[in-house]
């Protein structure tokens, strides 16, 4: 009896000395909120604080593709165009002067036709029709309505095109509108190629007296009864004309003394009518110089066009002795050697 109660006391002196250890070494955990962190400025070496550091803030970063497909995005693609500002477009005056049209009843007509004109204008009182040159220069004018027609009749000598400009309004609301009708041409050259120009006459044949010189030659007409003589020297005029004044019942066919002076030369004294204008022209003796070969005569042809649509000036074409045809061009200016096919 006596040593269980020994045990018994044992085993109460064990379990108290347990609890009085576990006592001793656990305490009770009573939660708190998470403290924030606060930045604490430091003190530097003035008198002014320094400002609190802040804390970095991590960012997701957005891997570039490396191939494969493309991702569509969820609502359509993007506009590239958007918050570009819009082009403000220039309202129109409603009462500004307007051209409705400008035309002819024809694309093309004959010398001596007629062509009618037709227009319509709108906010103007009157408008203005001209007549213009090969150069685009006004020189007949119509004052006509705002709305109408004009015929108007084409001359028999007309060649290449006509050209018309309607004008409304002034200033800055100034309009123009051009119209151009072609002019047929009804007359054949008697060579080929042809020229540009539209002949105002058929071909015309004649007798042509011509002779080569030193410097040029000399050409008669018998159809227009003139004498040309044409200059290679570059100097002005490069062609004259002479009214054929010759008569061999008064007038020497040559100058014996001259004809004396040009013996073993080689050189030719024109006779005739080439022989008198060159004997009494200073000019056309000093240019031309002597002849070269004596005169030939042959029937040949000639021809004469203008130089522009209303130009009332003409180009003389002729046959030369040589087979070629020559080109004397108004007034003198010029001349030239066309070659036919």
């Amino acid at each position: 009896m006596t040593r269980y109660r020994l045990l018994f006391l044992l085993i109460i002196t064990l379990l108290t000395l347990f609890n009085t250890a576990c006592a001793a070494t656990v305490a009770p955990v009573i939660p708190t909120e998470r403290p924030t962190l606060t930045p604490t400025p430091r003190q530097g070496t003035g008198s002014r604080p320094l400002a609190a550091t802040p804390t970095a803030t991590a960012t997701r970063v957005t891997p570039s593709p490396t191939g494969g497909p493309s991702v569509t995005p969820l609502f359509g693609q993007s506009n590239p165009t958007a918050g570009v500002q819009p082009t403000l477009t220039r309202v129109l005056n409603p009462n500004a002067p307007r051209i409705e049209y400008f035309a002819a009843d024809v694309e093309t007509v004959s010398p001596g036709g007629e062509v009618t004109l037709f227009w319509s204008t709108r906010n103007v009182e009157q408008a203005v029709i001209y007549r213009l040159d090969q150069n685009n220069q006004r020189t007949l004018v119509y004052n006509i309505a705002p709305d109408g027609n004009q015929r108007i009749t084409v001359g028999q000598r007309e060649r290449v095109s006509l050209s018309f400009m309607i004008v409304v309004g002034e200033g800055e609301q100034q309009l123009t509108e051009t119209l151009m009708i072609t002019i047929l041409c009804p007359i054949l050259w008697f060579f080929q190629p042809a020229p540009e120009e539209c002949p105002t006459t058929d071909p015309q044949t004649s007798n042509i007296i011509e002779q080569s010189f030193e410097r040029g030659r000399m050409i008669y007409i018998e159809q227009t009864n003139q004498v040309y003589a044409l200059f290679n020297d570059g100097q002005a005029p490069a062609w004259v004309s002479f009214a054929n004044q010759y008569d061999p019942a008064i007038h020497p066919q040559r100058d014996e003394s001259f004809e004396l002076s040009l013996a073993g030369t080689g050189l030719v004294q024109p006779v005739g009518r080439l022989g008198y204008v060159w004997r009494g022209s200073d000019v056309v003796r000093t240019r031309l110089g002597v002849g070269t070969a004596p005169e030939t005569a042959y029937d040949g042809f000639i021809q004469r066009a203008p130089t522009s649509a209303t130009n009332t000036n003409e180009s003389l074409f002729l046959t030369s002795s040589g087979g070629v045809i020559l080109q004397l061009l108004p007034n003198g200016t010029s001349w030239q050697i066309i070659t036919p096919s």
